[in-house]
């Protein structure tokens, strides 16, 4: 039998043994991932460099950026866990296992990686372009990332859509053609001179100095409807004076007519009393 001293010296070389090779290998998993983090930072800002010069697409960077950030971060994980003592077989055997069960968890992140693949194979858009998807969400496209595509209204709001929706609904490209047709609707009173309205509403919108010279311009009458003659105006601007074009168009509208002496009509409702009999 082991004496009382023997006892007490097996406990304390034992314990001090234990915590000291607890305390190596705690330091040594957190070396492990304080270098491992700066190894992904290192090798992103390579990628990325490689890429700009290269000339590739900011979408494609982005995605490329985050889809290696995820994948590094799970080396980094496996690493660690086999500093740990976690035998890595054992942990792909578990993965593999409940592979059902986490294939229906992550369905959802699963449609958006291969939405993110289909999004810059087919290119309905990109970063820069005004998109409106199917639920009238708009924006100018920022980042097309591995799960998610950001979009930036134009009140400086962020709007974070997943990119298995954008792959699967219609979305409207708005910025996709260097050209946009400005379409502005306009009212005159049934008395007014038809063809006067429609000439000096003409010579405004041709001499207009954000519509396109090369383009047709067109006025029309549209409509008519219960408080006057609604009449059309389209012609064609740059892509990018589209708003600018439009607002200036509308304002010129109201000050021509005015100046031309025809009435722009407002809902009214004539009443008619009958005569009391005497």
């Amino acid at each position: 039998m082991m004496t009382k001293e023997q006892i007490d010296q097996f406990f304390t070389t034992g314990v001090s043994g234990s915590v000291v090779s607890l305390l190596l290998r705690a330091l040594g998993t957190l070396l492990i991932f304080l270098i491992g983090m700066q190894v992904i930072k290192i090798i992103r800002k390579v990628v990325r460099k490689s890429m700009e010069k290269a000339k590739a697409e900011a979408g494609i960077t982005t995605f490329v950026d985050s889809f290696i950030r995820v994948a590094l971060y799970v080396i980094l994980v496996f690493l660690i866990a086999s500093r740990l003592g976690v035998d890595a077989a054992s942990i792909v055997a578990i993965l593999g296992s409940a592979g059902v069960a986490i294939g229906l968890a992550i369905q959802g992140s699963l449609s958006n990686l291969a939405g993110g693949v289909l999004l810059l194979l087919l290119r309905p858009f990109r970063v820069g372009d005004y998109i409106i998807d199917s639920n009238g969400r708009e924006g100018i496209v920022s980042e097309i990332q591995i799960f998610y595509t950001t979009l930036h209204t134009t009140d400086n709001k962020v709007i974070v859509l997943p990119n298995g929706n954008l792959a699967n609904n219609c979305i409207i490209n708005v910025t996709a053609e260097k050209t946009r047709r400005v379409d502005i609707s306009v009212q005159i009173s049934y008395h007014a001179d038809l063809k006067k309205a429609k000439q000096v509403l003409l010579d405004m919108i041709k001499s207009n100095e954000y519509a396109m010279e090369n383009k047709e311009c067109n006025v029309f009458v549209d409509s008519l409807d219960d408080s006057g003659v609604t009449m059309g105006l389209r012609c064609w601007t740059e892509a990018q004076n589209y708003w600018k074009a439009r607002w200036d168009i509308t304002e010129k509208c109201k000050l021509t007519l005015d100046e031309a002496g025809i009435e722009i009509p407002y809902p009214q409702v004539d009443v008619h009393f009958p005569e009391k009999e005497s």
